[in-house]
């Protein structure tokens, strides 16, 4: 009877190492569960942050960044109307935060951006009465900015998307009033202005939708056009702004290999995967959102559908596999956004919708589309 007294006494402190051991075997996984140690041999996983975030007012959703991100890019604050609102003032208030909450996480930190025909106050291209400024007055209002805001940072900020969007979707210039003013130079003037600001700094031309071949092709002679001047700009930034049907995975592949061919560094800047109906930008910021309207424009209110999940999932997957082609020349994949709940994507084209484009759902929660992500790393790593 003792040998049967001693092994019922012993089963408890079996069960007990056991569940020890499985208790510490998860916590370990779930810990590994994070974007950037899953791509720590590829790229870094980088996401867009705003004020709130950086400033840590939501204590889970800091976690939730610090855990999965070793990069970070401002979605507004960086941008010239929030730093420099009127002339000879700027504010740093929440620059100086963004960048102090980057270097305190051992972010690797990004701005975001100098020069871009959006969100850049009237008088930047106007004098007293309201009339647009001359060439020179532009340039050194450029300047100024460019030196004020990227020479505050020297050396803290590795990389600035220096300019933003300059090319049309029929890959001319976009006329913006930096091109009306200034003329086709203000490109390669503004990259200068960076890099006297700050020579260690990495400089970037950003633009979405290059994965069409029009477009594409226009910053390819901006680029070219650049590199011939000894322009010093060392990548390119793909937006990423998906749509469940668009680009192709041929037109991500070419025009990643596009850009890489003419020594760029490329960088997918702006990641998300749209699930909503496409709606025009020349109406949507208008567009009322009727009881009819919600139905065909905003049909997942109550919930993403499991069919919906699943597509996003493999769609997030298959770009990943693309970007794991072209690691060796990929330094960052930044998604636009932390959760669903976040996303420029909810009002925009049209306010007040109810999008999923992100990896954590409005509770910060993985999604389908985040496990896929992890498979993609697991099973790129064991091929």
């Amino acid at each position: 009877m003792k040998p049967r007294r001693a092994t019922l006494s012993l089963l408890p402190f079996s069960l007990s190492l056991i569940l020890a051991a499985t208790t510490l075997w998860t916590t370990s996984a779930r810990k590994s569960d994070a974007l950037k140690d899953a791509f720590k041999s590829d790229f870094l996983i980088g996401a867009a942050l705003n004020r709130r975030q950086f400033f840590g007012e939501d204590k889970s959703e800091l976690a939730l960044i610090a855990a999965n991100f070793n990069s970070i890019t401002p979605e507004n604050q960086l941008k010239w109307q929030y730093i420099h609102p009127s002339p000879g003032k700027f504010d740093f208030t929440a620059a100086d935060q963004y960048v102090n909450f980057g270097e305190q996480h051992n972010m690797v930190v990004i701005g975001h951006t100098l020069v871009w025909h959006r969100q850049t106050p009237g008088w930047v291209f106007a004098d007293e009465k309201g009339k647009p400024v001359d060439r020179d007055t532009l340039l050194a209002r450029m300047k100024e900015h460019i030196y004020t805001v990227v020479g505050r940072y020297k050396g803290r900020i590795k990389g600035w998307d220096v300019v933003n969007e300059a090319v049309n979707a029929d890959g001319s210039m976009r006329q913006s009033p930096w091109l009306k003013i200034i003329g086709a130079d203000y490109v390669a003037r503004a990259f200068q202005f960076a890099h006297e600001a700050d020579p260690s700094a990495e400089l970037y031309y950003n633009d979405y939708a290059l994965e069409d071949s029009p477009k594409r092709a226009g910053a390819v002679r901006l680029m070219e056009q650049l590199k011939k001047q000894n322009v010093p700009i060392a990548g390119i930034g793909l937006q990423g702004h998906n749509r469940l049907d668009w680009p192709s995975l041929e037109q991500q592949d070419i025009t990643i290999s596009t850009f890489a061919k003419l020594g760029l560094r490329v960088n997918i800047t702006e990641l998300d995967v749209d699930v909503l109906p496409v709606v025009s930008e020349d109406i949507g910021p208008t567009m009322k959102l009727t009881d009819e309207l919600q139905v065909s424009l905003n049909p997942f209110r109550g919930g993403l559908t499991a069919a919906i999940s699943t597509e996003q999932a493999k769609r997030y997957a298959a770009l990943f596999n693309v970007y794991l082609k072209y690691r060796d020349v990929i330094d960052r994949v930044t998604l636009w956004g932390v959760t669903d709940a976040d996303s420029w994507l909810n009002n925009w084209p049209v306010r007040g919708r109810t999008n999923y484009p992100l990896l954590f759902d409005r509770g910060g929660q993985h999604k389908e589309a985040f496990t896929a992500v992890l498979k993609t790393a697991e099973d790129f790593k064991r091929d």
